[in-house]
């Protein structure tokens, strides 16, 4: 049975490796000259691969849709992965967070591995970019190249990808495929992705990347809290961006300018009470100082400025004449500083893409379509997409797990 994966990402490959390792005649097209480029920066090239954690505990790290990965996430799991990594060759360590990366810190042994794997099972690798199926009496039966090129096929695996960073080939060919197969794609956005904010602290605080902040997102439409976390962040010319920023990103639907609010507190460790204590004590120590020199020791120099500024206290205020309402403001500020955001980074530079083609319409245990068959999706091209922390490659590994274990059924 010839099998033609369209995409030599992540899931395309492990696709095509298990196709392949079931007898198949298996041809992987890809548009790039190099298999896998967007597996190359994940992790800022380390390659964040999987989560060595449960499928209980992976489900609840999905955004969207994340029981209709139970079926494929427990025939192949993050421990699979990882047991399939090494056995090309890649050994793994797993950090903070059960996050999983090489030993070697870079990105590139993944992909090798990944392809060894494909090639070794006897698939086939080929150079160029499918445009349109090819549908046959109500069957998909391969599919045209750009170039007028047809390849015919008995069953093909779409596993092109999202529309998040295009240089690496994923370009939305996907979404165009399903619906000339009749799939609904559920209209797509970024996810994961930095956030533009108009307050210009912003970019007076550009580079300054605090390790251990409090940090939430109103959303001012409901009054509501809809995200909370601890920890990296980083501002930005445009804004701020870090592991905390992209995360909260997939929490915020239906953006617009004014929408949701950030507030950050510069020191999550400590209580009012105790904060206000510390900048008494602060204030004493240095009561001829002035304030923008004073604070020193409490908040990053960059930070200093901006919050002076924001709670209206000169910086040339000496410490002595700062007054009990000025300090409580100052207190206050460093406990809930908000940030604005207009929106979203642009789609090219979001780390995934959310929406995609309704998973209603595909089997979860062989990802092959409900509307065409011969046809099946994997990876990102799904409207499935979780947090950072290794799950959105684990998607992609386990779909296209799932998709080419089960190749030969309809």
């Amino acid at each position: 049975m010839k099998v033609l994966i369209i995409g030599a990402g992540a899931a395309g490959c492990i696709a095509a490796g298990a196709a392949a390792r079931r007898g198949q005649e298996v041809t992987v097209l890809e548009r790039n000259p190099r298999p896998a480029r967007k597996v190359m920066i994940t992790g800022k090239g380390r390659c964040n691969l999987t989560n060595n954690c449960t499928v209980e505990e992976f489900i609840r790290n999905v955004r969207h849709n994340g029981r209709f990965l139970y079926s494929a996430l427990s025939a192949f799991t993050p421990q699979d992965t990882m047991a399939l990594l090494e056995e090309q060759g890649v050994p793994l360590k797993t950090e903070r967070g059960n996050r999983v990366f090489p030993v070697s810190d870079k990105a590139v042994d993944v992909v090798d591995g990944l392809v060894r794997y494909a090639q070794e099972g006897g698939a086939r690798f080929r150079q160029g970019r499918a445009v349109s199926l090819l549908i046959e009496d109500g069957i998909c039966a391969g599919a045209v190249t750009e170039d007028g090129v047809t390849l015919h096929a008995d069953r093909v695996v779409v596993a092109t990808g999202g529309c998040s960073y295009p240089g690496t080939g994923s370009t939305g060919d996907g979404y165009e495929l399903a619906r000339q197969a009749g799939h609904t794609v559920i209209p797509v956005r970024p996810s994961l992705v930095a956030l533009e904010s108009p307050d210009l602290f912003c970019l007076d605080m550009q580079g300054l990347a605090p390790k251990n902040c409090g940090f939430t997102v109103t959303d001012n439409r409901t009054g509501k809290v809809i995200y909370s976390d601890r920890g990296e962040m980083l501002f930005t010319h445009f804004g701020v961006s870090g592991p905390m920023v992209l995360s909260a990103s997939a929490h915020m639907e239906d953006m617009e300018p004014g929408r949701y609010t950030l507030h950050l507190d510069w020191k999550p460790a400590l209580t009012p009470e105790q904060l206000d204590a510390r900048i008494v004590r602060d204030m004493t120590e240095r009561q001829n100082m002035d304030l923008g020199n004073a604070l020193g020791k409490l908040l990053p120099r960059l930070l200093i400025p901006v919050i002076l500024r924001l709670c209206d206290i000169p910086e040339g205020k000496k410490c002595n004449a700062l007054t009990r309402e000025e300090r409580h403001r100052l207190g206050t500020t460093l406990k809930h500083m908000p940030v604005a955001i207009n929106g979203f980074r642009p789609m090219t530079e979001a780390i995934v893409t959310a929406g995609g083609v309704s998973v209603r319409e595909v089997n979860a245990r062989t990802m092959a379509s409900r509307i065409l068959p011969g046809l099946r999706f994997a990876g990102e091209v799904l409207d499935v997409d979780a947090y950072t922390g290794g799950f959105n490659l684990q998607i992609a590994f386990s779909t296209g797990m799932a998709a080419g274990d089960h190749i030969d059924e309809y």
